[in-house]
């Protein structure tokens, strides 16, 4: 499996789920968002994995808002755009909106699987249709792998020629009613990837700290922020900024150099405009 020297970092600072009832810290409107993602990026996020919310601070998929948020943060740097097509931030016509708006990455969540309170909705042919969209407007999918089988989906996408080698993978541990964040589990999808290809690590909650470090030992690369976990100490809730400080942190204590965007782009096998 391809070794990156460098590590990645993706800040994940939004999502559908936290509220600022949850975590004062939120970013909720699209400037909070920008905000937040140029301070990481000065800390050594290389990528923004970005979920949009409506005016009343619920998750949307309106591309309007995506737009918005996107252009804010082109206005004060350089970092990697990766939009959510999610099922929790709009219907199945409206989630491949943001596609077009020139991100270089989105995700792409390659079967169903359960939430804690609903259902992780991705039907075949929704999951080609986006696919093909992404094609389309050469977009880079980040593959989310929420269980085992989802790694066999990507690889059929591939052999339809839906997908291009080598392949991206978000490993996502310890979303309650999918797999548990435990490292038997992590090193069980590691093993089970492609050879070249670049993967990362979502853990979510009580299993952060512990797979995120784990990630970063195997070579692999790491997504941390306020849609993934809440609070590294009980009762004391995190900010988008100390949690790439964290992982910057474990990285450089394991000898992780932190790749810049531009090398992540590299790693990822990203094009810029004109290349």
């Amino acid at each position: 499996m391809f070794m990156p020297e460098k590590t990645i970092i993706t800040i994940a600072p939004t999502g559908n789920v936290p509220t600022r009832e949850l975590n004062p810290h939120t970013p909720l409107t699209p400037e909070e968002i920008a905000r937040d993602i140029h301070r990481c990026y000065l800390e050594g996020a290389s990528v923004a994995h970005i979920h949009a919310r409506d005016e009343s601070g619920r998750p949307t998929a309106d591309p309007a808002v995506f737009k918005e948020i996107i252009d804010r943060i082109r206005e004060k740097c350089d970092i990697i755009i990766q939009v959510s097509t999610g099922a929790r931030g709009g219907s199945r016509q409206e989630r491949g909106g943001c596609i077009g708006l020139g991100p270089e990455m989105a995700s792409l969540t390659t079967g169903s699987s359960n939430f804690p309170a609903g259902v992780n909705y991705n039907p075949p042919d929704l999951i080609e249709e986006l696919a093909r969209k992404m094609q389309e407007f050469g977009v880079k999918p980040e593959l989310e792998i929420f269980d085992l089988s989802m790694i066999d989906g990507a690889m059929a996408l591939l052999k339809k020629g839906l997908l291009v080698a080598p392949l991206h993978f978000n490993l996502v541990l310890n979303v309650p009613g999918s797999l548990k964040g435990t490292p038997r589990n992590l090193f069980l999808l590691k093993e089970s990837l492609p050879l070249q290809c670049t993967w990362t690590v979502s853990a979510i909650g009580k299993s952060h700290k512990q797979l995120i470090a784990l990630a970063l030992i195997l070579g692999g690369n790491v997504r941390v922020g306020i849609e993934d976990v809440l609070q590294l100490k009980e009762g004391r809730p995190v900010s988008n900024l100390d949690l790439v400080k964290n992982a910057r942190r474990m990285a450089e204590m394991l000898d992780r150099e932190i790749a810049g965007p531009d090398e992540a782009r590299v790693m990822l096998g990203l094009q810029r405009d004109g290349e």
